[in-house]
């Protein structure tokens, strides 16, 4: 599909549009608009291009869903995977997220049996899929926090709210974490991880049946440091030092090569490692937004994702970087 755009200023702008939107909104063919404005075919093609470059004319794809299914099928085979649920490209972040969340949604509705235990993440793209509406079959699932609890100001996107959500969805139940997802350092972490309610829950987690959660990218705009969990100082050190490009579930942090990183952070955080959601029969991670493409493909190579779910774009950035970063 072609958008027209009027805020680009050339001296042949009207001319540029006229062209422009016989060609892509009217259908004429450079035959069609050689005649009309008796300009060679070949000045035609230099124009609509020119229209192009010059951002008076954005060119859109819109995938079929069948090309959906054949990235799909191309993620099983390069990274191992059960299945990959791939949505089709949106305008904008929230749209995006609400379309991968509609098919995590759907295919754990499909999935989940009754007595199935499962371990949940944080963060905005797990909070969504609790928070998609659509008809429920009722399951008699009890849902876990994975992670321990986040500042107020995280509200929904806490684990233990996405767990009541998902509970009150399917007519299950949750378990709370009753600790903080990110301690002051290591001292005061192992404290909490010596409780025995925190270790009893942590136990049921572990011993889950699916686990949902988020993959996160390392930025020091992202959502940790806007918090304050971690400093921008950390979150760059950890970048250029130890190769961090991501994070599983809010805890393990993990190089472009899928090996987990101990970094100041990772002593902080309490909640299952990578090493645990490996022992969890099926994880299903998600990474939405298009900045996540490096995170993405760590997680993937880390060996403990059984489920992905993304966008198009992101899919097919993974398949090629891939192909062009050895393991």
């Amino acid at each position: 599909m072609a958008v027209l755009k009027n805020d680009t200023v050339s001296e042949n702008t009207d001319l540029l549009t006229e062209i422009s939107v016989a060609y892509y909104q009217d259908g004429a063919t450079q035959e069609d608009i050689s005649k009309k404005y008796s300009i060679s075919r070949a000045k035609v093609g230099r124009m609509l291009k020119q229209a192009r470059d010059e951002g008076i004319v954005e060119i859109m794809v819109k995938y079929h869903p069948v090309f959906s299914a054949k990235i799909e099928q191309r993620l099983i085979e390069r990274f191992g995977v059960k299945r990959a649920l791939v949505a089709l490209d949106q305008p904008d972040e929230e749209s995006q997220r609400q379309q991968v969340s509609a098919l995590v949604s759907h295919y754990l509705a499909s999935n989940l049996k009754n007595g199935d235990v499962v371990t949940v993440g944080q963060g905005r793209n797990v909070s969504a899929v609790a928070h998609h509406v659509g008809v429920i079959p009722p399951r008699d699932c009890k849902f876990v926090c994975g992670i321990g609890g986040i500042h107020p100001r995280g509200g929904m996107f806490n684990a233990d709210h996405i767990c009541r959500q998902f509970a009150k969805k399917y007519g299950g139940s949750s378990e709370t974490l009753y600790a903080p997802a990110y301690a002051e350092n290591r001292e005061q972490k192992l404290a909490f991880m010596q409780n025995g309610t925190v270790k009893q829950t942590l136990d049921s987690a572990r011993k889950a049946d699916v686990a949902l959660v988020g993959i996160g990218d390392m930025s020091e705009n992202s959502y940790m440091v806007d918090l304050g969990w971690f400093t921008a100082e950390e979150v760059v050190q950890s970048r250029l030092q130890q190769g961090v490009v991501g994070d599983f579930a809010g805890y393990d942090f993990f190089d472009i090569h899928g090996n987990a990183a101990n970094t100041v952070m990772s002593d902080r955080v309490i909640g299952l490692g990578i090493d645990e959601f490996k022992a969890i029969a099926e994880v299903i991670a998600i990474a939405t937004e298009n900045s996540k493409p490096l995170a993405l493909l760590g997680a993937l190579r880390t060996g403990a994702i059984d489920v992905i779910a993304t966008s198009v774009s992101n899919a097919l950035t993974v398949l090629n970087l891939d192909e062009q970063m050895p393991r």
